[in-house]
């Protein structure tokens, strides 16, 4: 690798750093705001998405930058390749927390409603999934990849149950249906994030062993 190339790509990994923290610190503080009805918070999330957003583009041309002039091969390629697909998934998981800020807003505006324990366990492992895939890319750890692959299912499993749940309350005439079906808005966010969490474990594993495992292509059917 090139002096300039490698100064290059050093530059490129302190972007991901920031925007990979960015992305986490609004993550959680869309989940706090939802636990304690934050109103401050939740609009902290929403006005700082703006910088999400530009990083996210800073590093987009970054990638192409260094792909058009330095041609890289091997391992510095499959990073490349990897930061440009989970770049994306960041600024959208970025939006998503914004859209969990924005249900805060107009719960706190209609009513007091409590959160179910679905939500709570929902968001816990989002949370979780997030900082272990972050933590995966950063130090080339498949396993810890692996790991938050296999919380998906969980996540998907629990946003079913509040489909159920939400119907359920919804039939037995509740007085606040609209609050509810916020609620449910945010079960699908988080479940969205979960997606997101999982797309960048699998671009993780790319990176650091060339294998691609998104959908499970290189799976047999049992």
């Amino acid at each position: 690798m090139s002096e300039i190339m490698e100064n290059e790509i050093k530059n490129l990994k302190k972007m991901v750093s920031e925007i990979s923290t960015k992305v986490e610190e609004n993550l959680n503080n869309s989940i706090a705001a939802l636990n304690d009805s934050n109103l401050d918070l939740a609009n902290q999330v929403l006005s700082s998405d703006i910088e999400i957003d530009s990083i996210e583009i800073h590093i987009e041309e970054q990638c192409h930058k260094i792909l058009a002039l330095y041609q890289p091969v091997a391992i510095d390629l499959r990073y490349i390749i990897a930061v440009l697909k989970i770049n994306n998934d960041l600024e959208r998981i970025g939006d998503l927390a914004c859209n969990i800020s924005k249900v805060v807003v107009l719960i706190s505006e209609n009513s007091k409603i409590s959160l179910p324990d679905e939500i709570s366990k929902m968001a816990s492992i989002v949370s979780k999934m997030l900082n272990d895939s972050l933590d995966a890319l950063f130090n080339k750890n498949v396993e810890t990849a692996i790991a938050v692959q296999k919380m998906d299912d969980k996540v998907d499993s629990i946003n079913h149950d509040m489909h159920n749940l939400i119907q359920a309350k919804i039939s037995n005439d509740s007085k606040d249906p609209v609050s509810l079906m916020k609620l449910l808005s945010v079960s699908r966010y988080l479940e969205r994030i979960a997606d997101h969490c999982t797309n960048i474990s699998e671009d993780v594993e790319y990176f650091i062993d060339g294998q691609i495992t998104r959908h499970h292509l290189n799976q047999k059917d049992n």
